[in-house]
């Protein structure tokens, strides 16, 4: 498929734009009351509320941690993220909760693994709705035997620089939320009939 250019138009939107931030994490390891993030993505992307169409992404935020506790070694096989990769490196929070303050609502693909280990560091996220592209859309239905993102993003043509890390699964993820289905509906839109603006936007179906 055809990948999306992301060029917005700050002006032609404003009336129907909505803007909300997609996270992803990499971790020590998979016990978010014992392990550490220790790589951190988010980018904030703008989109039409009415038809779900991604405008593009207007901020983005990556960085390294340095953990209290060992990278595990079946953590470091799938991200690749060694313990001299994040010596000395610590998150910008000030940056972080400015994101996540502007955002309407954040995204996540597989959301209860990356919300249990953002709350930790980052309690205003829990005041935001959080949706998630793994399971508030249908993937199945839609004919893939997998909702897993490398999947997905591998079946819909859309190249990955560094698959498991997070910048490049966050920007992935937001191209696949900007391609339609086959009934010609913007994926992300399915996503956001989750959400309820306070102004009653209706999304076309």
């Amino acid at each position: 498929m055809e990948q999306q250019s992301f060029n917005f138009d700050t002006d032609q939107y404003i009336d129907n734009k909505g803007i909300a931030g997609f996270i992803d994490v990499e971790t020590t390891g998979l016990n978010p009351n014992y392990d550490e993030i220790i790589e951190f993505s988010l980018c904030l992307f703008t989109f039409d509320k009415f038809t779900g169409e991604i405008k593009g992404i207007t901020e983005e935020y990556t960085g390294l941690r340095e953990p209290k506790i060992p990278i595990s070694p079946g953590a470091a096989r799938v991200h690749r993220i060694k313990t001299c990769d994040v010596v000395g490196k610590c998150l910008d929070e000030r940056v972080i909760n400015s994101m996540i303050q502007k955002a309407d609502f954040l995204v996540a693909h597989n959301m209860n693994f990356d919300y249990n280990f953002v709350k930790r560091m980052f309690p205003l996220c829990t005041t935001k709705k959080w949706l998630c592209s793994m399971k508030g859309i249908n993937w199945f239905k839609k004919g893939f035997p997998s909702r897993a993102l490398q999947k997905l993003v591998q079946a819909h043509g859309i190249k990955v620089k560094n698959a498991h890390r997070a910048d490049s699964d966050v920007k992935a993820a937001i191209r696949l939320l900007s391609l339609k289905d086959t009934n010609g509906k913007y994926y992300l839109a399915e996503l956001l009939e989750q959400f309820n603006y306070s102004n009653n936007v209706a999304f076309n179906k």
